[in-house]
Order: structure tokens, then C-alpha cells, then sequence
């Protein structure tokens, strides 16, 4: 009998892990709590890594798909001093197509193709070694078992307490997102700076990043060292409210997001107006506290449950994170294909685990070492780890 595999979360993970197993003729369903595939805005661009996420692609069948919608241009990098001047300028050649960037939102509706999607499915609990197999309970009230239930529901996931009993904690860098759109025609100036991929701008203990996806439409980062409170206490005094996305489902709040980029400009203070007219033309200010998980974390193996990408192993976001879940979802999808039956099912996925331990921890070393040089007292440490990865 094939196994009743589940997976939750309709992420990069959760899906390439899902369409890896459609193409191997193997049923999976996929539970996600977005009501629909467009319910909110899927975020910024991904820059595909050569052995990682186009890999993945490749093991789905996706990557001619993947190389028609990417846009390799967007390779492209520069970083700025806080005065406007350019540092470092790293254009794109033509026949470089290691890091190609696409957005997620095409990515997703790549990745769903004909998958087994049930929309508005959050799940509230995760319950192994039942007679039945793993149950798992649904915020509808509703609950089902299956042989193996995968989580891919990222920083706060629900599946993660049936293996772990580790939460993320936060870095002590908050990020804050804007975007501005049709950038071109509404603001030229800003997309001579930005150029065709991405442009960054490094202070003591803050930075801007600006990156380009398609159609014109730009996403703005700043990023910068505070406490956790400092969007309601502010130099210990009380604050206004702000955007702050905590991991709820609130809406956007107009009022809270300008609150959020006065408060933003204030901390840039000084800069060039070309760098703050990045944050002045943004629209919809989101706060976003950036978690992790520890370094090397690991867990007892549980039969019939396992984690994947952020769920797993979740690190600062230096453009690693969606290709190493990308990875993993083809790679224990094929493992679980192979299997011949619930036994050899358990051997593949705690083998699966253990190389993903392996490989994740490695990873998360290194971008956490890099989060501290990027956002970092000294500048200089951020064009330094840029220099070296350039030149490697």
C-alpha cells in the first residue's frame, strides 16, 4: 500500500517536496493556512543557487520552467557608502547564471502546478504514535492520520513541538520591509542606484538593501540592531504603535505602518536623501524581528514526523535559507519514494535527517556569522564579507 504522506505548509519546501513526489507517481497532500495561494503577498526575490534550489528544480522537472521566468540580470550588486558613493560594483555577466533570481510568487505558482493543495488548513497540533498513525488537528476542528506528516511551516511552526521542544530566538536585528513600485517610470533615480539586481548601503549597526523583482517593482530592507520592544519602547520611552509582524494574522495597519517609517528615517538619520528616499517612496512599512533557531539543532528521531527548512533549522536570511529547504524537500521526497514500505520508510527519513543536520548546521554557522558582519559596529566587516564571496 503506498503511504498516506502529508505535508504542511505551502512553501518552497512543502512544495518542491510535494511536486518531487507528484512526479514520482507518489500521492501527497498539502495543508496550508493562507486561504488561498494569493491571500498575501508572497515577499521578495530568490536568487536560485546552481547546487542547491536549481537543483531542486531540477529534481521536480521545473528548471526549464525556472530559467524562462528567472532573470539573471538581477546577479547584479553594488554597494553604496552612506554619503551615496559607490563602493563596490559587481555587474552581471551575461553568461553567469549561478545565482538567477525569481520572485516567489512565481516561484509558488511554478512549484503547484497540479498539486493537492487544501487551502485555509492551519494546523494546531501534531500528535505521533497514535494506533493510527500521526495525528494531526486542524484549527477547523477537523482531524486526520497519516504514515508521515512533514513540516515545512516555517519559524513558528506546528509541527515542530511533536520532535522539538526548542523556539527561535531573535538575533537582536530587526528588519523592516517596504516596496515601491513601477520604479522606472515613477522613479528613475532611484533605479540608476539600485541598478539592474540589487543595491545595499551599510552604517554602524544598520543597513538599507534594495532589491529588484520584476515589473519594476522594487523591495526595500532596512535592517538595524535594537531590543525586541524598541517599536513600543524606544529608548525606554513609551511609543507609538507600529506594524510589527510577530507572526499573527493581523493585517497591515496604515497608521502603525507610518509610524513604523518615521521611526525608521529617524534611525538613518544623516544619510544621503538618495539612500532615505528608498524608505520616503516605500509603501506598506512591515517590522519584522529576525528569529533563529540555534546553531546545530538537531532532535530524538520521531516515527512519522519530520521538519523541513525554516521549521528545521531556521537561520538569518542571506539568501540561503529557501534553497537548502528547496533542496531537502526534493531530496526526502525522493528518499520516501524509493521506500518499499512503513519500515524502510523510517530507515530513508531518519537518514534524511541526519545528512540534513550535517549540511544545515554547517550553513547556519556561516549566516550567522554573517548576519553579525553585515549589521555590525563596523562597516567595513559588510563590504569585507562581500568581497570574499565575490571573489570565491
Amino acid at each position: 500500500m503506498r503511504q498516506r504522506i502529508a505535508v504542511i505548509g505551502a512553501g518552497p519546501a512543502g512544495l518542491t517536496f510535494a511536486r518531487v513526489l507528484h512526479r514520482h507517481d507518489h500521492a501527497v497532500t498539502v495543508f496550508e493556512r493562507d486561504a488561498a495561494s494569493d491571500a498575501r503577498p508572497q515577499g521578495g526575490t530568490l536568487d536560485l543557487h546552481k547546487g542547491l534550489g536549481q537543483l531542486a528544480m531540477s529534481k521536480a522537472g521545473l528548471l526549464a520552467e525556472f530559467q524562462a521566468l528567472s532573470r539573471p540580470e538581477g546577479q547584479a550588486m553594488r554597494i553604496l557608502d552612506t554619503d551615496g558613493t559607490v563602493l563596490r560594483d559587481w555587474p552581471h555577466d551575461p553568461d553567469e547564471d549561478a545565482n538567477p533570481e525569481i520572485d516567489r510568487g512565481q516561484l509558488r505558482d511554478l512549484l503547484l502546478g497540479p498539486l493537492d493543495v487544501q487551502w485555509g488548513r492551519g494546523v494546531t497540533e501534531v500528535v505521533p504514535g497514535t494506533p493510527d498513525g500521526v495525528l494531526v488537528r486542524f484549527a477547523d476542528g477537523r482531524q486526520e492520520t497519516f504514515d508521515l506528516v512533514v513540516g515545512a511551516d516555517g519559524a513558528w511552526s506546528q509541527v515542530r513541538p511533536a520532535v522539538s521542544s526548542v523556539t527561535p530566538h531573535y538575533t537582536g536585528v530587526t528588519a523592516v520591509e517596504t516596496s515601491i513600485d513601477d520604479v522606472d517610470t515613477r522613479h528613475p533615480g532611484l533605479a540608476r542606484l539600485i541598478g539592474d539586481g540589487s543595491a545595499a548601503v551599510y552604517g554602524v549597526n544598520r543597513g538599507v538593501v534594495a532589491q529588484r523583482n520584476s515589473g519594476g517593482h522594487v523591495k526595500v530592507y532596512a535592517q538595524f540592531r535594537v531590543p525586541l520592544d524598541w517599536h513600543t519602547n524606544p529608548d525606554g520611552q513609551a511609543g507609538v504603535d507600529a506594524d510589527i509582524d510577530t507572526g499573527s494574522d493581523a493585517g497591515p495597519d496604515p497608521a502603525g505602518a507610518e509610524a513604523l517609517r518615521a521611526r525608521v528615517l529617524a534611525l538613518f538619520d544623516g544619510w544621503s536623501a538618495p539612500v532615505l528616499d528608498l524608505l520616503r517612496h516605500g509603501t506598506a512599512f512591515v517590522g519584522r524581528p529576525l528569529y533563529v533557531l540555534p546553531v546545530g539543532h538537531t532532535w530524538a528521531h520521531v516515527r512519522g514526523v519530520t521538519l523541513l527548512g525554516d521549521a528545521a533549522h531556521l537561520m538569518p536570511p542571506l539568501g540561503l535559507g529557501a534553497n537548502l529547504a528547496m533542496l531537502e524537500g526534493a531530496e526526502l521526497a525522493e528518499a520516501v519514494a524509493a521506500a518499499s514500505g512503513p519500515d524502510d520508510l523510517d530507515k530513508v527519513v531518519r537518514a534524511f535527517e541526519e545528512q540534513m543536520w550535517e549540511r544545515a548546521g554547517r550553513w547556519a554557522k556561516f549566516t550567522t556569522a554573517g548576519l553579525e558582519r553585515l549589521v555590525s559596529p563596523d562597516p567595513a566587516e559588510a563590504i569585507a564579507l562581500f568581497d570574499e564571496v565575490h571573489a570565491s
